[in-house]
């Protein structure tokens, strides 16, 4: 949860794979005062057919409206929430981070423990690659902010619901 009381939603939104669709989509929350945290696109394994994952913060009663309003916008095929469901959800992240000798040691004991991996190497910056949830990313973070931390990418939560038992 944010600080104001608000409530986490995951939303997964299938869309016609059509220009315009998603500044529509962002819009639509602009308009009603939403912030979205997180947004994430792509085409699904229907070409014509695109999945927009997005996080935002907000009271379930004018998350369920924005829901139904959702629904009923023309390119929008069907919207999840997938707050308090059983679901699979990753983000990924580059992080490029200083590489000074006296610390490489330790950023690779850091990225062996994360089960992340170094993708870039320069004289002075390894760029680390890292996928999980939003808690390991943190964390990560929070490690490797002391060794002085460049720059950082992030690809936004991606989620899928887990299928019945």
């Amino acid at each position: 949860m944010k600080n104001n009381g608000s409530e986490r939603h995951i939303l997964s939104l299938l869309v016609d794979n059509q220009p315009g669709v998603l500044s529509r989509i962002a819009g639509f929350f602009s308009s009603r005062g939403f912030n979205i945290d997180s947004l994430c696109v792509s085409e699904t394994t229907d070409p014509l057919i695109s999945r927009i994952t997005l996080v935002a913060y907000g009271d379930m009663l004018i998350v369920e409206q924005i829901k139904k309003q959702l629904n009923k916008l023309i390119n929008v095929i069907k919207v999840i929430d997938f707050t308090g469901t059983d679901h699979v959800q990753r983000e990924m992240a580059l992080i490029k981070v200083r590489a000074k000798p006296e610390h490489r040691a330790e950023i690779l004991r850091v990225v062996d423990i994360f089960r992340s991996r170094i993708v870039d190497v320069n004289v002075d910056y390894y760029t680390i690659e890292v996928t999980g949830d939003e808690d390991k990313i943190i964390a990560l973070l929070n490690l490797l902010k002391p060794m002085g931390i460049k720059e950082i990418a992030r690809t936004g939560v991606v989620a899928l619901g887990r299928e019945k038992k």
